[in-house]
């Protein structure tokens, strides 16, 4: 390749008090310091994507909307994504779920992986929730991700995230794998 891929973290919680940015800032920097992509930090809250409203699905790009546009737009520059979610109830935020469902063609053939939060779970249990939607909209997902249990024990007085050896060590490995399986979907991309 010799461009950089783009790698589109996207921030996946969009309620008020959320400490998603918090993750997704220290991965982003992780990501810069590997050198494998162009990462680029997508907050969905700047999308504020109404529960879907287009009236034609997805598959078919005949988008109405101009926020359904720019989704589409930020989606389809991605050539490979990392989810920072947390738990809700056992499942990914209804935010994530609403943003995977705008938009089809633009994920397909695209590797993904997770930077999960939550308590005892570090968010286990939404990845596995997820994975098979992604499946459905072509996006493959990885096992290798950065898990984040009693994530409030990670975060410092001022709010900033203090990983430890293993989250490093697992945002790395991460990093390689997607580096590996976005190269590998590329030709299905451009076919």
């Amino acid at each position: 390749m010799a461009d950089k891929p783009r790698l589109n973290i996207i921030i996946a919680s969009t309620r008020p008090g959320r400490v998603g940015p918090v993750f997704a800032n220290w991965f982003h920097e992780v990501a810069q310091a590997h050198g494998g992509f162009e990462a680029v930090l997508v907050d969905l809250a700047d999308f504020a994507l109404p529960v879907y409203d287009e009236p034609n699905h997805p598959r078919l790009q005949q988008y109405t909307k101009a926020h359904t546009r720019r989704w589409a737009e930020s989606v389809a520059a991605g050539d490979a994504y990392v989810f920072v979610m947390p738990e809700y109830n056992f499942n990914p935020p209804p935010s994530l779920l609403n943003a995977l469902q705008y938009v089809y063609n633009e994920w397909n053939y695209k590797p993904a992986s997770f930077v999960s939060y939550a308590f005892v779970s570090g968010g286990l249990r939404a990845v596995q929730e997820i994975k098979p939607l992604l499946t459905s909209l072509k996006i493959v997902p990885l096992v290798e991700q950065v898990m984040v249990p009693m994530f409030t024990q990670h975060l410092a007085e001022d709010g900033a995230f203090t990983p430890t050896e293993l989250h490093t060590t697992s945002a790395t490995a991460t990093l390689d794998e997607l580096l590996r399986w976005t190269k590998a979907l590329r030709p299905l991309r451009e076919a």
